[in-house]
């Protein structure tokens, strides 16, 4: 039977060993059909794997803002004919604030196996070192740009802290991360928490979780232009 893996990346320049697991260097040897978020991203990943010796004997599908979606069910063509194919996003799990989602579905659909592999997932780990509730939480995937919908999405998920104890993960393009941050200072309540997470298994990774009020008194963190994870809560 016809298998999509739904293969994780790493979230940085980092030693695939440490965070991947160990099955992923037979799988990617087996697979020669990949649905990939960005094509030269997914070449380096599977050349940094070691795994694949030939690259230009496999084929890739391009799957991102740009895909129309009525190409959606070619990609899946391999799978008809019995291929194991790969998803894989930029960084950390494919289907997970990712459009791999779409694909996920279609092999569902079609009723293709589905086997998800273990990796990193930012979300995952930043609410595992925030702290916070993780029993309840809501990862809302990137705020309004414009500063006034971005205040009103703030206060909104301020109050579903205090009303649901339901904590509040979101990301935001990390070369507004420091926007996002100083928004978050003007506009939560003292005593709410705010964990900053940055650069995820990296060795550069920086994990600090503080009230919003004892956050105004530190030194702003140098998370400007670094992938990173916000999470509010109690």
């Amino acid at each position: 039977m016809a298998v999509l893996y739904l293969i994780p990346v790493t979230l940085g320049e980092c030693n695939v060993a440490s965070v991947l697991p160990s099955a992923l260097p037979e799988i990617l040897r087996q697979t020669e059909h990949y649905i990939v978020e960005n094509l030269r991203n997914a070449r380096r990943f599977l050349k940094r794997c070691g795994a694949v010796s030939d690259l230009d004997r496999l084929t890739f599908f391009e799957l991102n803002e740009h895909t129309d979606a009525g190409e959606l069910s070619t990609f899946i063509e391999p799978l008809r004919h019995g291929f194991t194919m790969g998803l894989l996003s930029d960084a950390g799990c494919p289907g997970v604030a990712d459009p791999g989602a779409d694909i996920v579905r279609l092999a569902h659909k079609e009723r293709f196996r589905v086997i998800p592999l273990v990796g990193p997932s930012s979300i995952l780990l930043a609410m595992m070192a925030s702290g916070m509730n993780g029993q309840n939480f809501a990862f809302n995937g990137y705020l309004p740009v414009k500063s006034d919908a971005r205040t009103a999405k703030i206060k909104l998920m301020e109050r579903r802290i205090y009303a649901e104890s339901q904590s509040q993960a979101f990301i935001e393009t990390p070369y507004r991360n420091l926007q996002l941050f100083d928004a978050l200072l003007h506009t939560c309540q003292p005593q709410t928490r705010l964990c900053v997470a940055a650069n995820l298994t990296l060795e550069s990774e920086f994990i600090c979780a503080m009230t919003v009020a004892e956050w105004r008194k530190a030194p702003i963190p140098d998370i400007g232009k670094q992938p990173a994870v916000f999470v509010l809560g109690t």
